[in-house]
C-alpha cells in the first residue's frame, strides 16, 4: 500500500490529469456545474427518486464519485441524491478567490440548495465532510429535514488520536503525541503501517475493498486547491463537536464499530438534542461493506422502508 492513499482521514490521491476544459464539456441532464455566489463552479450530479439529499464527501480533497459508486447510489431508490464535489476537489474548479474557509464551504452547500429550488433537504456527510455539514446545520438548520453523519469526524485531533493508537496496535509501535504535535505523530504512524503493508486497515479490513476503491479513484482529477490549502488553516482543527448541542434538527449518526479512521468512539462526543445512533459492524467504508444495514438505518431515519 502506498502512502499516497492517506491524509488525516485517509484520502486516495490520484496523479491522472483531468483538465478544466474536459470538465466543462459535461452536458447531460443530470450533471452540471453549480455556480456559487463567488463564481466558483462546482460539479453537481443528481440521481434518484424521493426527497433531496445533498452528499458532502470527505477528504479533504476527495470527491463524491467514490461514495456514489461504492453502493452509495443504492440510496437513490428512496432519495434523490445530489452529489457535488467541493471547491478545489474532484471535478470542481478551484476557488476563484482562493477561499476555502469553513464558512465558504457552508455557503457552497447553500448555493447548491438554492440552485435546486428546494426549501428543505437532507444533508449527508462522510468522514471530513462532517465538519462542513455540521457547520451548515448550525447556520442553516431551518433548511434541513435532517442531518445524516456517516463515520464523520467533528474534531480532527481526536480522530488522529484514534489513528495513532490503532497504528501502534497493528504495527507494534509506541508512537506518542507529544506537546500537541498531532501531525508529526500521525506521519510517523502512517509510515509504520506502510512499512508493514497494513495501511488499508484504517479504511477497511479487506484488501479487495481497498483495490475496488483505488480503481474508482484512479479516475479522480488531480489536486486543484482545497487539500493544498486546508492543512494551513487552523479553523479546521477546531473542536466542532461544540456546535452539536445547538443543532436542533433530527440527526442520524451512523458509526462503524471498526472505524479507526474517525474513531469507533468518536460519536460519543456528539451532543445533538435530537440524535439517533446507528452502530453498524464495519470500518470507514461501512456503507460499502455492510450496505443493507446502512440503507436500513438511513431509510428508517427518513421514514421509508427499504
Amino acid at each position: 500500500m502506498k502512502t499516497k492513499h492517506l491524509s488525516i482521514l485517509l484520502i486516495v490521491l490520484s496523479q491522472i490529469f483531468f483538465g478544466q476544459k474536459k470538465a466543462e464539456n459535461i452536458k447531460t441532464a443530470q450533471e452540471f456545474f453549480t455556480v456559487t455566489s463567488d463564481s466558483t463552479k462546482l460539479f453537481t450530479r443528481i440521481s434518484g427518486t424521493g426527497d433531496l439529499c445533498i452528499y458532502v464527501h470527505g477528504g479533504p480533497g476527495m470527491w463524491s464519485d467514490s461514495f456514489e459508486n461504492l453502493k452509495g447510489k443504492n440510496l437513490e431508490s428512496r432519495l434523490k441524491m445530489v452529489y457535488y464535489d467541493q471547491r478545489g476537489s474532484g471535478r470542481s474548479f478551484a476557488a476563484t478567490q482562493n477561499n476555502y474557509s469553513v464558512d465558504r464551504m457552508v455557503e457552497d452547500i447553500e448555493d447548491v440548495r438554492k440552485n435546486l429550488g428546494s426549501p428543505k433537504v437532507y444533508l449527508m456527510s462522510h468522514s471530513f465532510g462532517g465538519i462542513i455539514a455540521t457547520s451548515y446545520a448550525a447556520k442553516y438548520g431551518e433548511n434541513l429535514k435532517g442531518l445524516i453523519l456517516v463515520n464523520s469526524t467533528l474534531f480532527l485531533n481526536n480522530s488522529v488520536i484514534s489513528q495513532v493508537a490503532y497504528a501502534n496496535k497493528l504495527a507494534g509501535t509506541k508512537i506518542e503525541i507529544k506537546d500537541d504535535q498531532f501531525m508529526p505523530a500521525l506521519s510517523e504512524a502512517m509510515g509504520a503501517l506502510n512499512d508493514k503493508g497494513l495501511m488499508y486497515k484504517l479504511l477497511t479490513d479487506s484488501p479487495k475493498n481497498m483495490e475496488i476503491l483505488n480503481k474508482i479513484d484512479e479516475k479522480r482529477p488531480e489536486e486543484n486547491g482545497f487539500r493544498n490549502n486546508v492543512w494551513s488553516m487552523n479553523e479546521y482543527f477546531e473542536d466542532f463537536t461544540k456546535l452539536t448541542a445547538d443543532v436542533k434538527v433530527p440527526v442520524l449518526v451512523v458509526t462503524g464499530t471498526e472505524d479507526h479512521a474517525v474513531g469507533p468512539d468518536h460519536y460519543k462526543l456528539f451532543k445533538f438534542p435530537n440524535q439517533k445512533i446507528a452502530k453498524i459492524k464495519g470500518g470507514h467504508l461501512l456503507y460499502f461493506e455492510n450496505n443493507p444495514e446502512f440503507l436500513h438505518s438511513v431509510f428508517g431515519f427518513i421514514g421509508k422502508k427499504n
